[in-house]
């Protein structure tokens, strides 16, 4: 395990390094407009935040609450937050709706949905954002092309094709180089990229996707009452959900922020690489990485979102495999009468690497936790590779 502790967010100011976002992106705002079309759909159901209070008690911390997307919108992932909001923000456009008004039911209009037909999106994803994309052309009544990269099992390919993709491939291309196929695809054939991370001249979709990601924290605010995080977990890939809830919570108490810390595998850890650089730029892991962590196998950081996890994060940590395995079995096999949650590789590594430090005394000072310590962490997954968790977690038992 490698970490990067930069705490000058606390001797900064908050004000000083979240000015220039805090009035126009990922504010309370927007968390409550994304919020407010998630619960126009039919299927939507607010995700449980589970207390875990006899490991918080076994840690000697005050809580550990864990948002539990393992059960959204019945793909095992968080990711159909954004998918749905970026497909309906770009259709509010293209059919002259208020987007900040108009519900999932405008859409069921007869000749909405006719037109809707012939509108096709494509994406390249790792896993769980194709997944989220293409369920989300689906309910729309588009259709769906989704690129992935190699190495990818089977079982995350045919979830996507179930949840409604036209078209799904497994390419021999990186994931990199996976995005950059299917921006050509997008422009051959004129398609309607959805792409969960950004570049020079493609900004807003991946920003309607990152506001998709709010619902979560809406949720979370309602669903904690009168505790507030003093430390949020948060994994990432090329960082698009991580730093959408840390500009929220920066945002939110930005008088008083919590310690975020950015978790990575070691293979791949563009954002942790990116910090050590230290010359303010995101950078790329080169190569072909391997991890089982294959939700967060990105090599490099998105554009529009590198400067808050530049500015706003304490800690940045890259995992080996070992620490999610870690997270996963405990999670499967909880203390006391804490409720056991199903996580997938991509899911676990943030409550892995809390145990690793609840564990060790110079660790949890070094993360100054204490008896008064609020610990947030998001299960961003279930078991999407059904086969690989059971083997995970069977191999704890012998």
């Amino acid at each position: 395990m490698k970490i990067i502790m930069k705490d000058h967010i606390r001797t900064l100011g908050v004000e000083e390094i979240t000015g220039w976002y805090s009035d126009t992106m990922f504010t309370q705002k927007q968390a409550e407009d994304a919020l407010h079309f998630h619960k126009s759909l039919p299927m939507y159901q607010e995700t449980r935040l589970i207390s875990l209070t006899a490991a918080a008690h076994s840690y000697g911390v005050r809580k550990i609450f864990v948002k539990d997307e393992s059960g959204r919108f019945g793909l095992k992932a968080f990711k159909g937050l954004g998918g749905t909001y970026a497909v309906f923000r770009l259709l509010c456009q293209k059919f002259k709706m208020n987007e900040t008004t108009a519900t999932f039911e405008d859409f069921q209009r007869e000749e909405i949905r006719k037109q809707c037909e012939a509108i096709e999106f494509v994406t390249a994803t790792d896993g769980n954002h194709g997944k989220g994309v293409a369920w989300a052309a689906r309910i729309f009544g588009c259709k769906s092309h989704v690129f992935m990269p190699k190495g990818t099992v089977e079982a995350r390919r045919k979830a996507i094709e179930d949840a409604g993709a036209s078209t799904v491939v497994i390419t021999d291309l990186n994931y990199d180089k996976t995005v950059a196929y299917a921006e050509k695809m997008a422009q051959e054939k004129g398609w309607i990229l959805v792409q969960d991370t950004s570049w020079e001249g493609y900004e807003e979709v991946p920003r309607r996707i990152i506001e998709g990601y709010l619902t979560m924290a809406a949720e979370i605010e309602n669903q904690m009452e009168e505790d507030r995080p003093t430390h949020i977990f948060l994994q990432a890939g090329v960082g698009a959900m991580a730093g959408g809830i840390t500009a929220y919570y920066l945002n939110r108490y930005r008088n008083d922020p919590p310690c975020i810390t950015i978790v990575e595998p070691e293979t791949v850890a563009c954002i942790y690489l990116s910090a050590e650089m230290a010359d303010g730029e995101p950078h790329t892991v080169e190569g072909d990485p391997i991890t089982i962590m294959a939700g967060l196998n990105c090599g490099t950081p998105c554009g529009i979102i590198w400067p808050v996890l530049r500015d706003g994060v304490s800690f940045y940590c890259a995992c080996d495999d070992c620490i999610t395995k870690e997270g996963m079995r405990a999670y499967a096999n909880p203390l006391g009468g804490d409720p056991a949650v199903i996580s997938g590789e991509s899911g676990a590594v943030t409550y892995g690497l809390l145990l690793e430090i609840l564990k060790d005394k110079e660790l949890k000072e070094l993360w100054k936790m204490d008896e008064k310590s609020v610990i947030l962490l998001i299960n961003t997954e279930g078991a999407t590779d059904p086969e690989g968790y059971e083997r995970i977690i069977k191999d704890h038992k012998r």
